[in-house]
């Protein structure tokens, strides 16, 4: 890694010299070439695996980026139909999406037809780029409205730098591409033989979240609104607006399988995370009533048994419990008014 920063440093500055007269215009069309050319290494292949007749998924056995797993710290789903294959979430890096492209041709001899990011969280859709480059700019990539202006706005250079830093520049050369597309709640793609059908609830885990059922296979992909033994990241969410989303989906939604951004797929992925934020929420909301402070708010939470019961096998919770519980209780008080 430290030589391929000293190469990319070394590059830009020679060609900023012999550009030492050049509008800034130029210079900037420069930098942006350095950045495609110096790309970070390629991801070991992840495989594919079957959930449902249609849908297929690789899996993503890390919470959270690292150098050593290179940005994959999400899963990947894939819908086969009769039109072509459908990716939801492309991953959080270039490579990332070059190796699931890779994979995809060890299975099915057809093309992406369109590529659905549930949210605006760069490791869900900055694998964009590789789709785009296999598969031409024109391939349709869908988001809710949201969605795409934070991509287009601050969110896109913001998530390509931190995934960047958090893998020691295991991503660089990434592009950001974002989805051109847009979906509301109750929107349906037909895909001939395969109908998927968009749920969006407001607030949860961000303002923009969708959630992809596959009608057919009575099976949804819920991004982050749900994780698998890991605590959602709520700092752009809700706890209220998640307990209402989940609410919503198990009424209306007659999936048996729930699949997240995150962990393995199930039939009580919602009921798991639902039971763990009731356990920070609902004392957070007691302690704000009886007008105690944080860190007797923090205390009640510790304590409830639906967190107690579930801390050891939540990925990350010794390091994140704190401002969750913080977020918790800033969103009782604000909710108290």
């Amino acid at each position: 890694m430290e030589r391929r920063g000293f190469i990319r440093a070394a590059t830009a500055l020679s060609g900023l010299l012999a550009a030492e007269f050049a509008p800034w215009r130029g210079i900037g069309a420069l930098a942006r070439e350095v950045d495609d050319f110096v790309r970070g290494p390629a991801v070991r292949d992840h495989p594919l695996r079957q959930l449902s007749p249609h849908v297929w998924m690789i899996f993503s056995p890390d919470g959270f980026p690292t150098p050593e797993n290179q940005g994959m710290m999400c899963n990947l789903t894939f819908v086969d139909t009769a039109k072509g294959l459908v990716v939801i979430d492309s991953g959080a890096s270039v490579q990332i999406g070059e190796m699931a492209i890779r994979q995809l041709g060890t299975q099915w001899k057809k093309p992406v037809v369109a590529v659905i990011n549930t949210h605006y969280h760069g490791d869900h859709w900055l694998g964009n780029h590789a789709f785009v480059e296999a598969y031409g700019n024109d391939l349709p990539i869908y988001a809710h409205p949201g969605t795409i202006r934070e991509i287009e706005g601050v969110q896109g250079k913001m998530w390509r730098t931190l995934l960047e830093q958090w893998t020691n520049q295991a991503t660089m050369g990434t592009r950001v591409v974002p989805p051109r597309l847009p979906l509301e709640n109750g929107a349906e793609l037909r895909y001939g033989d395969v109908t998927l059908r968009m749920h969006h609830y407001g607030t949860a885990h961000t303002p923009y979240d969708l959630c992809v059922e596959v009608v057919e296979d009575k099976l949804t992909c819920v991004g982050d609104v749900a994780m698998d033994r890991r605590i959602a990241n709520m700092d752009d969410g809700s706890f209220l607006g998640t307990f209402k989303a989940y609410g919503q989906l198990e009424r209306e939604v007659a999936s048996r399988i729930w699949l997240p951004g995150h962990g393995e797929p199930g039939a009580g992925v919602l009921a798991w995370n639902k039971a763990l934020f009731e356990g920070i929420y609902r004392p957070c909301e007691q302690a704000v009533k009886e007008g105690l402070p944080l860190e007797a708010a923090k205390e009640l939470v510790l304590r409830d048994p639906r967190v107690a019961s579930r801390a050891r096998e939540t990925r990350g919770f010794e390091t994140n419990i704190g401002k969750y519980v913080s977020l918790a209780y800033l969103e009782a008080e604000a909710a108290s008014f």
